[in-house]
C-alpha cells in the first residue's frame, strides 16, 4: 500500500464533509470534475491531486467554519489562489477541501499616512496596485504571475523587485490565520518593529499552508519613485553577463530590478513576445528608481560596468508604455519557452547562492543542461543570486522526465553546496522534500516537530514543504 492510499481519509468522513459543505454553502461548494480538476495542481509540471470538493468562503468565520468541520473529521484541507506554483503546492495528494480564497478579496484599509495596508488574501498584486492608485503608494513584491496575496505570503514569494525592496518574508507586517484546530488568530502588527514573543508572522510565511490558513495580510507599502528608467544591455557571452551582475552588487548601486536571460531563452523571448532590435545573446534586463539625477547617476554607472563586460545594444526605456513591453516579454519567459518546444511540457526549478559564487553556479548548470541533452533556458532575478531553469521535455518519454528531474536535484544540490539554497524562491512544494533534508539536515527534525504541534493529525496540506 502505497503513503497516499494510506494518508487518504476515511470514504464515508469526506462523503460527510462534502454534504455538510453543499448544503451550508450551496453553489458556493462545487464538486463537479472540470472544477476539481482546475483546483488540482499549479503552474509548471501538470502532476496533480484532485480534491474532493472546492468551496469559495467569503469571509473569516466561514474558513473556520470549514476548518472545524475537517479538523472533526481528519480531512485535509489545501488553500488555492489563482494557481500560479510551481511546486505542486496546490495538489491535493490526499483529498480532501480545497478552500478557494479567490472571492475574499478586499482591500480593507490603506493607511498612507503609515505605508501599510490590510487585504483579504484573495486580492491579486495587480489589483492592489489598480486601488493604491492616486495614494503615491504602490506594493513592489512582482513574482511575475497575478498571484493572490495571500498564496504569496503562503509561499514566501520573491521577484523582479526584490533586489531593492525584498521579499514577501520583510513585507508582511501581520496575518490573519486560521489555524488546524479552526482558532482564528492574529500575529503581527502595523508596528515597524516589535519584540514581544515568538515571531509568529514569520512562522506562517513561508508555511505553504501546512500550519494554517492566512485570510488577511497586513502589508508594508512604498512611494511611487519620482523617476524610473529601464535599460536592456546584451553580452558576447553568458558569464560576462553574470559577472556584470557581480560587480554591480559589489559596487553598491541601488538597481530596483536586474534580470538574466541567457541566449536560449532570449531566442524563445524575441520570438514570442516579438523583441524587435535583439539579437539571441545573453541578456540583462534592469531598472533604476529614485530621483531623475540618482536614476541618471545609477544608469551611467550600470553602463560603464556593462561596458568593461562586452555589453552593447543598450536600449533605454522611461516612458511606462516602453518599460510595460520590456517587463511584460520578461514576465512572458515562461509561456515563450513552453512555446519555444511545441509539444513539450516544462519542469520548472530555481535555486539562490552567494553573489560571489553566482557565476560559477550558472556556468556549471549551463555545464550540466548540455550534458543532459534537453533544452532548458536560464533566467533570473539574478541580483540577489536567484536564478530559474525552465526544463523542458517531452511528457511522453518517461526517459526525458528523469533526465529533467536529475537537472533539477543537480542545481539544487549544487547550490546548497555553495553555501546557497534548494529554493530562492518557488518553495519546497512536493517536488523538493527530498533536498529540503539535504539543505538544513537535522533542523529538519525542528519543522517536524513545529508541524505536529502546531496540526497534529496533519490535515493543512499534507505531503507537502516538510517531509514527515
Amino acid at each position: 500500500m502505497d503513503m497516499k492510499t494510506m494518508l487518504r481519509p476515511d470514504a464515508d468522513a469526506i462523503a460527510g464533509v462534502v454534504r455538510r459543505l453543499c448544503g451550508d454553502y450551496g453553489e458556493r461548494a462545487v464538486t463537479s470534475h472540470a472544477v476539481r480538476e482546475h483546483h488540482s495542481h499549479g503552474e509548471g509540471l501538470a502532476d496533480s491531486g484532485m480534491p474532493d470538493v472546492v468551496v469559495y468562503p467569503h469571509s473569516n468565520d466561514e474558513v473556520v467554519a470549514i476548518v472545524r468541520l475537517c479538523a472533526a473529521a481528519r480531512v485535509p484541507v489545501i488553500a488555492f489562489g489563482v494557481g500560479t506554483s510551481l511546486e505542486g503546492h496546490v495538489a491535493a495528494l490526499f483529498g480532501g477541501v480545497c478552500v478557494d480564497l479567490s472571492q475574499m478579496n478586499r482591500v480593507l484599509e490603506v493607511n498612507a499616512g503609515d505605508l501599510d495596508c490590510r487585504v483579504q488574501a484573495g486580492v491579486t498584486r495587480e489589483q492592489l496596485n489598480a486601488e493604491l492608485k492616486g495614494t503615491g503608494l504602490f506594493f513592489p513584491i512582482d513574482p511575475g504571475a497575478d498571484a493572490t496575496i495571500g498564496g504569496m505570503a503562503a509561499t514566501r514569494a520573491s521577484g523582479t523587485n526584490a533586489v531593492r525592496y525584498g521579499t514577501m518574508r520583510e513585507n508582511v507586517l501581520g496575518l490573519t490565520v486560521v489555524t488546524a484546530a479552526g482558532a482564528l488568530i492574529r500575529t503581527g502588527g502595523r508596528a515597524r518593529k516589535s519584540s514581544a514573543g515568538y515571531d509568529l508572522t514569520r512562522l506562517f510565511v513561508g508555511a505553504e499552508g501546512t500550519l494554517g490558513v492566512i485570510t488577511e495580510i497586513q502589508l508594508r507599502l512604498y512611494g511611487v519613485p519620482e523617476a524610473i528608467s529601464a535599460a536592456v544591455c546584451q553580452f558576447p557571452d553568458l558569464e560576462s553577463a553574470v559577472h556584470t551582475v557581480i560587480t554591480a552588487m559589489q559596487a553598491g548601486i541601488p538597481v530596483a530590478r536586474i534580470e538574466l536571460l541567457d541566449d536560449v531563452q532570449m531566442d524563445a523571448s524575441i520570438r514570442y513576445s516579438k523583441l524587435e532590435g535583439f539579437a539571441v545573446r545573453p541578456t540583462l534586463f534592469f531598472e533604476f528608481h529614485g530621483s531623475p539625477a540618482a536614476v541618471r547617476e545609477q544608469s551611467e554607472a550600470m553602463q560603464a560596468i556593462s561596458d568593461e563586460f562586452g555589453g552593447s545594444a543598450y536600449q533605454w526605456a522611461t516612458l511606462a508604455e516602453d518599460r510595460t513591453r520590456l517587463w511584460k516579454a520578461r514576465h512572458d519567459a515562461y509561456y515563450a519557452a513552453l512555446a519555444f518546444r511545441p509539444g513539450t511540457t516544462a519542469f520548472a526549478t530555481d535555486a539562490c547562492v552567494p553573489i560571489s559564487r553566482l557565476a560559477d553556479c550558472i556556468m556549471e548548470t549551463k555545464k550540466d543542461i548540455e550534458r543532459c541533452g534537453l533544452t532548458a533556458p536560464i533566467l533570473g532575478h539574478v541580483g540577489d543570486g536567484n536564478f530559474h531553469l525552465v526544463v523542458l521535455f517531452d511528457p511522453r518519454v518517461p526517459e526525458q522526465r528523469e533526465r529533467a528531474e536529475a537537472l533539477a536535484k543537480a542545481v539544487s544540490m549544487r547550490a546548497i553546496a555553495m553555501g546557497g539554497t534548494c529554493t530562492g524562491e518557488h518553495g519546497i512544494g512536493w517536488h523538493k522534500l527530498d533536498v529540503l533534508a539535504q539543505e538544513h539536515g537535522e533542523a529538519v527534525d525542528s519543522m517536524r516537530a513545529i508541524k505536529r504541534a502546531l496540526d497534529p493529525d496533519n490535515i493543512m496540506n499534507p505531503g507537502k514543504t516538510v517531509p514527515l
